[in-house]
């Protein structure tokens, strides 16, 4: 439930630029705090918002994480009336997050015919009445979470496989070929790579990304190392700046951490050493925490296809 110790958005005339500002400035804090565990805390807390949360965007599981950091299921007013028979509890504060706006735009500078006006845009093929439908923006909306809310149950999700280490470990390899990775669990007799659990190649000539895990009898560890090295194969593959292997490294084991606490996989040993992050730039550092979300969401959609391939 949400506090008056996290952030809040009440001023509905600063709502807009205290939204993005609040984004830039955790962003910007992120790798300039002293205490180098309190950064680590703090990307984790972020981490397990998006963890539960995974159809959001980076921008949005942010702005829930600093408004009410342990939010489980969030929707609109209206939502949680029509489709779940749920009321929003008298008093309670809204989370503010980021809905895009979708209407009909120019076909040539994207903008809504409004603002295609004033943009100095001179495309005139066709009448804006003529215009497709598609996105020009995002504006705040207000949004609550379940432990906002008072009514019917909840459906109950079937959680059976997700802390079901050996049932991961062959959804994910099942997964490989949608995610266009060749996967290979190699015996340890016959494992070459000393010191690792997993690596992440070249396959042969159709230069294909090929995952290669260490078999083991820790069915959730072989899993998480898997996750690990699909993201370095969605994410860096054929990326060739040494300068930037320990920071693709933070990624990779961040895209493993929330996609491992979606199946409910045990990821308390995670660290993350975010110093190396320290040099780059805001917006750098915003792109790695979109691609970190973008890329575990890809994994855990292919993912629970497959686990729901196996029980039908």
């Amino acid at each position: 439930m949400a506090t008056s110790d996290n952030t809040t958005f009440d001023d509905r005339e600063t709502r807009d630029e205290q939204m993005r500002a609040t984004i830039d400035e955790w962003v910007g804090d992120l790798t300039h705090l002293v205490d180098e565990a309190q950064a680590s805390v703090e990307f984790q807390e972020w981490l397990d918002v998006q963890s539960r949360l995974h159809e959001y965007s980076h921008r949005n599981t942010l702005l829930i994480k600093q408004q009410c950091p342990e939010a489980t299921k969030v929707a609109g007013y209206r939502t949680w009336q029509e489709e779940f028979d749920r009321y929003v509890t008298e008093g309670e504060s809204a989370i503010w997050i980021w809905a895009p706006i979708i209407t009909t735009r120019c076909p040539e500078c994207e903008n809504a015919p409004s603002y295609h006006d004033t943009s100095g845009c001179e495309y005139d093929e066709t009448p804006p009445e003529e215009w497709d439908q598609g996105l020009v923006g995002f504006k705040p909306a207000p949004v609550f979470d379940v432990s906002q809310t008072e009514g019917e149950p909840l459906p109950e999700l079937d959680t059976d496989t997700h802390g079901d280490g050996a049932e991961l470990v062959g959804a994910l390899q099942r997964a490989g070929p949608d995610l266009d990775i060749e996967v290979q669990i190699v015996a340890q007799s016959d494992w070459t790579y000393p010191g690792a659990k997993g690596v992440c190649s070249q396959s042969g000539q159709d230069e294909r990304p090929t995952v290669k895990a260490k078999d083991r009898t820790n069915d959730a560890d072989l899993a998480t190392t898997l996750i690990h090295e699909y993201a370095h194969a969605l994410l860096h593959f054929q990326v060739a700046d040494d300068s930037e292997r320990a920071k693709r490294e933070v990624e990779a084991e961040a895209v493993a951490y929330v996609v491992g606490r979606y199946f409910g996989l045990d990821t308390s040993n995670a660290a993350f050493y975010l110093a190396v992050w320290a040099e780059d730039e805001t917006d750098t550092i915003t792109d790695r925490l979109q691609r970190i979300s973008t890329t575990a969401t890809t994994i855990i959609d292919v993912v629970n296809d497959q686990l729901g391939d196996s029980t039908t």
